[in-house]
């Protein structure tokens, strides 16, 4: 048989020249001390677990500005009399107050050491308090460049939002910035110009009119909450809401946009209800209930704020009107909808502990687009949505990243991560088992901050298969696995190559005809076949590719 190549992907070839035994190593990155304290457990963070925050604020429009306070209860894990607390130049800490005394302070950079004064029993349950404010970080190009936006609407009211994943809450208030520890629950006061409305998360429990011309917004959060998911938005909104009766009862469904575009809102917001019965389909009951589920309109793109995702897609189906995969099924929802709601699933109620592990959001979170397509128009049209993403992977540099520096890996977490998880579903094999598996990670992991490990152990118990190379090879490294084989003297010989140590990942084929599940390692293995006018195609939902070396 004449030489050829069968690849289901070209880019492969980049990667050829990489040795195939081992993980890519990572390019070296400089990590300063800033980092560390930024990213990592460090000893006076370790000591308490926080318990509750009442953040309890002013903004102001006219000069940009935020200032208040934050409670902070918290239960002490082991003795200790220093606490870091977290909050981003150009904000400051101005008092620190713990049973009626001011504390010392020292500031480092963005984080802030408290000298405490009273006794740090282990057991015990103690609060202090902290007042701050300034002018925090514009937003440059929210929400990847996130901090506060500031903007006005079309009638030339004040249109502002937070948005700081990554960047971290502490940009606009300060808290224990790492995400191994969310609080238990939260009150969120926010005061504005009367003529606006405050959206935080969670439920509206009471508005106060204030003598001077202001309106204080009180939203109690009432399930465990990650700091990047605590938001305000505030405008000229006005709201309608439905009950959506889902797996555990009426869920309320509030909707927040400005006044102009209520028409819109409420025939493009027709999405949610779908999405509700779709999601609560693959993943379990959606996670926050007893919290309610907001779309807020905001002045950037979207963001998956716990039960007040923001929303700024223009009123338009796609990504901003376009199809991310290329196949037209991305054109028949809105994307921002879809996805950022699917986040409540994946970094809402199962969120990663460190942000190098950011593909656990995401990864998840892109896939469960096609799954949305899948339960709407078919299994083929949702599988055609997942292939179509893979345009748009770069293969550059690992999805996970360094740990313990706030480094996140890779923006191939979304479309490269989607495709890996759609290539385990194929390992699978078992619609009904797969979606078992997704339902049981929501709620084995319930209300859980988690590591890439427990996810990897639990997916290989369900599965039962060890999908160890499996993640080596699509979150840590950055080569498509390549299946090498020939026909020769009715013999079929394959390997898989341009992989990692080990890498020994099932693989479906259609040989002559006939579908073929192999079971290639990094060694040749044979296999008796007809090599007369032999034809052998790689079943195109995996994410890999492959080369025919017959001579």
């Amino acid at each position: 048989m004449k030489k050829q190549c069968s690849l289901i992907f070209i880019s492969f070839l980049i990667f050829n020249g990489v040795n195939a035994q081992g993980l890519l190593e990572k390019k070296e990155e400089i990590f300063t001390r800033q980092d560390t304290i930024r990213g990592s457990i460090t000893k006076e963070r370790a000591w308490w677990d926080v318990k509750n925050y009442h953040l309890d604020i002013k903004v102001n429009p006219a000069d940009s500005t935020i200032s208040g306070s934050n409670t902070i209860k918290y239960k002490v894990l082991q003795e200790y009399n220093n606490m870091q607390i977290d909050l981003q130049n150009p904000m400051e800490i101005f008092k620190v107050i713990q049973d009626g005394k001011t504390l010392k302070y020292r500031r480092e950079g963005n984080a802030f050491f408290i000298d405490l004064i009273a006794l740090q029993t282990k057991g015990a349950i103690k609060e202090l308090t902290i007042y701050y404010g300034g002018k925090p970080k514009v937003a440059v190009n929210p929400p990847w460049d996130g901090g506060i936006t500031w903007k006005k609407d079309n009638n030339g009211k004040p249109f502002i939002a937070s948005s700081c994943q990554g960047l971290g809450a502490s940009v606009w208030w300060p808290n224990k910035d790492h995400m191994y520890d969310e609080v238990e629950n939260m009150l969120i006061s926010v005061n504005v110009p009367k003529n606006l409305t405050n959206v935080s998360n969670g439920r509206l429990i009471s508005v106060k009119q204030l003598k001077d011309d202001t309106k204080t917004y009180n939203w109690y959060v009432s399930n465990p909450i990650n700091n990047y998911g605590v938001n305000i938005n505030i405008g000229d909104y006005v709201s309608f809401s439905e009950k959506y009766k889902g797996e555990k009862g009426n869920l309320d469904c509030s909707y927040y946009v400005l006044r102009d575009n209520l028409a819109k809102a409420k025939k493009q917001f027709q999405d949610v209800p779908k999405m509700l019965k779709a999601f609560e389909h693959w993943f379990g009951p959606y996670p926050f209930y007893e919290d309610s589920y907001k779309l807020v309109e905001a002045p950037y793109l979207g963001m998956e704020h716990q039960s007040s995702v923001t929303y700024g897609n223009k009123f338009l189906n796609g990504y901003l009107g376009r199809d991310l995969s290329g196949t037209g099924w991305g054109l028949k929802f809105d994307f921002i909808i879809i996805h950022e709601s699917g986040h409540e699933w994946f970094a809402n109620n199962i969120t990663y502990k460190d942000i190098a592990d950011m593909w656990i959001h995401e990864s998840f979170t892109n896939y469960s687009e096609s799954l949305f397509v899948e339960y709407y128009y078919g299994k083929e049209a949702g599988f055609e949505y997942v292939r179509g993403i893979r345009k748009n992977i770069k293969n550059d540099k690992p999805i996970i990243g360094n740990y313990d520096v706030n480094n996140e890996g890779s923006g191939d977490m979304y479309p490269k991560g989607a495709n890996m998880l759609h290539t385990i579903r194929q390992l699978v094999n078992d619609d009904e088992k797969w979606r078992g598996i997704l339902r049981g990670l929501n709620s084995t992991f319930y209300h859980q901050t988690v590591t890439t490990k427990q996810i990897e152990n639990y997916m290989s118990q369900k599965v039962g298969l060890d999908l160890l190379t499996v993640f080596n090879q699509y979150l840590r490294d950055t080569r498509i696995p390549t299946l090498e084989y020939f026909f020769k003297d009715n013999q079929l010989g394959y390997r898989w190559t341009n992989c990692v140590a080990g890498f020994n990942m099932p693989v479906k084929v259609t040989l002559n005809g006939k579908e073929e599940l192999l079971q290639p390692e990094i060694k040749w293995k044979n296999v008796t076949a007809n090599t007369e006018n032999a034809i052998m195609e790689i079943n195109k939902n995996f994410y890999v590719a492959g080369f025919d070396i017959t001579e």
